[in-house]
């Protein structure tokens, strides 16, 4: 697994965590999880997007938010 992938994947487990810390709710925990790591990934593409010089961040960072429903 490519490291930032797996550094992303360590950071949706901890957030995961801190919104449901009993982790009997596996299917909850789960859900979060996934949504979590979804929403680090289209944050990495911004940021990665941005640090290019792939154009206005407003504009970039708006349509990515939008494309995948990430609320701010």
């Amino acid at each position: 697994m490519n490291e930032q992938i797996f550094k992303i994947a360590k950071q949706a487990d901890t957030l995961a965590r801190e919104i449901e810390p009993d982790l009997r709710e596996i299917v909850r925990y789960n859900r979060i999880r996934d949504e979590k790591f979804a929403e680090l990934i289209v944050r990495e593409c911004i940021e990665v997007s941005i640090n290019n010089g792939c154009g206005d961040f407003v504009d970039i960072e708006q349509k990515l938010l939008e494309h995948f429903g990430v609320k701010e």
